[in-house]
């Protein structure tokens, strides 16, 4: 009907021979009233199918397929890898890994972009809290969004001397800053990993207090995202309430079978702890346990990860990485109750599901080209990623979560 009341008044005007510049007002009226509705309605439909289409996709479930663009960064032009995740400064000499890119098996998975995610944060704060898979994972992003700012545009400050642990960066061009808050644990410890970050040493697990490390910080945030998983491998007791109510490796045993209790009591308590907080307006992302590809071997036994490719999907079925399947059961679980008591609360929890995803990814570590603490040592690394590599599809991840449900 629109149309044909712009044909009407089309004919009847060339048949009174009203000159062209009469006509063109009230047509650019008829444009302005009847069309542009039109096409803002359009418009909003598309986005609205946009939108159902994206939300209804489980963009954590696909296959890595053949991306020849090349990464977002390199490790010469980005000032924020670590050392131990600086593959090719150590002489890594293969660059496939690098030509790979996630696909979901029913939508796209947008490309990261600096400027947009910028839009999004602006005026808001970011924290990493958990180990140091977190740690690479917020590192990945300083390095995406190195793309669009300047060294000298970017504060970064301590809290103490040493930048390990509690570092943040303000970005004032855009008043955002992402933190790392370095818990390993996420719940009070005996810190003895301070002096002693060898495998075998023992800690003690208080798991029904939070870090106040981390938790006396966080009420301010707009985005926390936790982690953490590997260093629960080594020797723990578990306290609650002041006593000891489990353990592993206990007494030296080695052989002792994992015990996720304090796994499972530690994540509880910090989604708890930031649910309680009166303050707390924030959106929580739990990144699930990320996976480790020793082979021929364990990570103390001569084990590797020497592989070139990703695997498939159905690959990727076949592996069985010590203690994963448990963990992310765990970890989804608590992750689960939580969200809906949160929910009730008015916070938002997003699940950042990587541990298939990233399964698939054995050629994405830096094996023998990792390194520790002590730079002169170098270690097979099966545990941390690569950077640039597909560690900074998390970020990808990130992106599209905050934009799904951004504050």
């Amino acid at each position: 009907m629109k149309f044909e009341i712009l044909e009407f008044l089309k004919c009847n005007y060339a048949a009174k021979n009203i000159p062209k510049g009469v006509l063109l007002l009230p047509l650019t009226l008829l444009v302005v009233v009847v069309l542009l509705p039109l096409i803002i309605n359009l418009n909003e439909s598309y986005s609205s199918l946009e939108s159902k289409e994206n939300i209804s996709c489980n963009i954590f479930s696909g296959n890595w397929v053949a991306y020849t663009e090349g990464p977002y960064y390199t490790n010469k032009n980005c000032p924020f890898i670590t050392y131990k995740q600086n593959c090719f400064m150590h002489g890594r000499p293969d660059t496939e890994f690098l030509k790979w890119r996630w696909k979901p098996d029913e939508c796209e998975l947008p490309l990261f972009d600096a400027k947009q995610f910028f839009r999004l944060v602006r005026g808001k704060s970011m924290a990493f809290v958990g180990d140091s898979i977190g740690r690479n994972q917020m590192e990945s992003l300083l390095c995406l969004l190195n793309n669009v700012t300047r060294p000298e545009d970017i504060t970064a400050s301590y809290t103490s001397n040493d930048d390990r642990y509690f570092k943040w960066w303000y970005y004032a061009d855009y008043k955002f800053t992402v933190a790392i808050l370095w818990s390993p644990f996420l719940v009070k410890s005996s810190q003895t990993y301070l002096n002693d970050s060898s495998f075998s040493n023992a800690e003690n697990l208080y798991v029904d207090e939070a870090d106040q490390a981390w938790a006396s910080h966080i009420e301010n945030f707009n985005y926390v995202i936790f982690s953490g998983g590997q260093w629960f491998f080594r020797p723990l007791t578990f306290y609650e309430n002041g006593h000891v109510v489990g353990c592993q490796k206990c007494h030296n045993l080695t052989e002792d079978p994992l015990n996720l209790y304090g796994y499972r009591k530690a994540f509880r308590t910090a989604f708890r702890t930031v649910i309680n907080l009166k303050g707390f307006k924030g959106m929580v992302f739990l990144v699930t346990h990320s996976p480790n590809h020793f082979e021929n071997g364990e990570w103390n036994k001569g084990g590797g990860c020497n592989r070139t490719f990703p695997f498939t999907k159905e690959e990727s079925m076949f592996l069985r990485p010590y203690g994963l399947e448990e963990m992310y059961e765990t970890q989804v679980e608590e992750f689960m109750g939580a969200e809906r008591e949160a929910r009730e609360k008015g916070l938002r929890f997003g699940l950042m599901n990587i541990t298939g995803v990233m399964l698939m990814r054995p050629d994405g570590h830096p094996d023998k080209y990792g390194h520790n603490l002590d730079r002169n040592v170098c270690i097979n690394d099966c545990v941390h990623w690569c950077m640039p590599g597909p560690v900074d599809t998390w970020n990808e991840f990130l992106l599209h979560m905050i934009k799904m449900g951004s504050l």
